[in-house]
């Protein structure tokens, strides 16, 4: 299952990137609050949880995409703006092209909830349904046949740098921070964290953690190349939004400097995350936000020294575009 796609050349995204970012988004982009989590065993122990799902479209991805927009405005007043998601990217560039009277066409695939194709149309841009097989290609297309610009998800500096805020943000709200646990999955998002983090404070360890379902990025960490798995395997996993087959090429050269460690979680436990959000965080959270609140939940986060003390941890909770028939079926469930 490796790719035979060779190596890019890749730049890696800078702190001054980044902070850069941080001025160019801070008009639309919401400085998140930092929610204390009680663990469900544990009440003393606390996680400092990153709350990216109150975010205007209810996901961090609104970072990324603005970052993108803002560098290219002219071209994108011009010719419009296409970009390709399964939902939080899709919704973050509908929101912009709607509040910077853009032109969108977002690519979604058949697989993609419901609830966030239909807050995709809601915000007025043309939503086209693909494949999943057929996210990307046919983004590409379009933007060969109508000169669009493009905005993609993951797999580009820009992205890079915006998701990388986040992890500007944690370092000044919580400078002493041991451990960030960050939802992976292309990696735009992990690899904007731990190029901040190790910047301010190389100590502060950065980890990875993604469904055991769609393990493509814990198996490439393991094994020191990127790894892509098919599609049916991935999308066997309940957090659509982590269901990228690979790390992005941009993503995979982060993640190889800077990240300490990726996990995996089971699909009950990212269940039993999301409940435990919402009743203890108060906390609307998708099933891709609470993977990194599930490893701490269930102690699946390596000791940081040989006194297993993990420190002050902080976890990023990704996204809020819940299905609600899926959030009411998970607050119902007991023990």
């Amino acid at each position: 299952m490796e790719t035979r796609e060779a190596a890019a050349e890749t730049t890696l995204v800078t702190l001054s990137d980044i902070e850069a970012a941080a001025e160019r988004i801070s008009d639309l982009v919401l400085r998140t609050p930092i929610i204390q989590l009680p663990h469900p065993q544990r009440p003393d122990e606390v996680l400092h949880c990153k709350a990216e799902s109150l975010q205007p479209t209810s996901a961090f991805k609104l970072r990324g995409a603005y970052n993108t927009i803002a560098q290219v405005l002219d071209q994108a007043r011009e010719h419009g703006i296409v970009a390709q998601s399964s939902g939080n990217h899709a919704r973050a560039v509908a929101w912009l092209a709607h509040r910077l009277n853009l032109r969108a066409v977002i690519v979604m695939p058949d697989a993609a909830p419901l609830p966030k194709i239909e807050a995709v149309r809601a915000l007025g841009a043309e939503v086209e349904i693909v494949p999943s097989a057929l996210r990307d290609v046919r983004a590409h297309e379009l933007v060969a046949e109508h000169g669009y610009v493009h905005v993609p998800p993951y797999d580009d500096p820009r992205i890079i740098a915006g998701q990388g805020t986040v992890g500007l943000e944690i370092m000044q709200q919580l400078p002493k921070v041991d451990t960030v646990l960050v939802p992976i999955s292309g990696g735009g998002l992990i690899s904007g964290i731990a190029t901040a983090v190790k910047a301010i404070n190389p100590g502060t360890r950065v980890i990875g953690v993604e469904p055991e379902l769609a393990a493509d990025a814990a198996q490439s960490f393991r094994e020191g190349r990127r790894i892509t798995w098919e599609q049916e395997l991935t999308y066997r996993t309940v957090a659509d939004g982590l269901r990228t087959p690979a790390l992005g090429v941009h993503p995979w050269e982060h993640v190889k400097r800077y990240v300490d460690d990726v996990i995996t979680v089971t699909e009950e436990q990212i269940l039993a995350a999301m409940r435990h959000l919402t009743l203890a965080g108060r906390l609307v959270v998708e099933p891709s936000g609470a993977v990194a609140t599930a490893a701490w939940m269930h102690d699946l986060v390596p000791a940081a020294n040989a006194q297993n003390d993990g420190g002050t941890t902080a976890a990023v909770v990704s996204g809020g575009s819940v299905d609600p028939a899926l959030l009411a079926k998970v607050l119902l469930q007991t023990g």
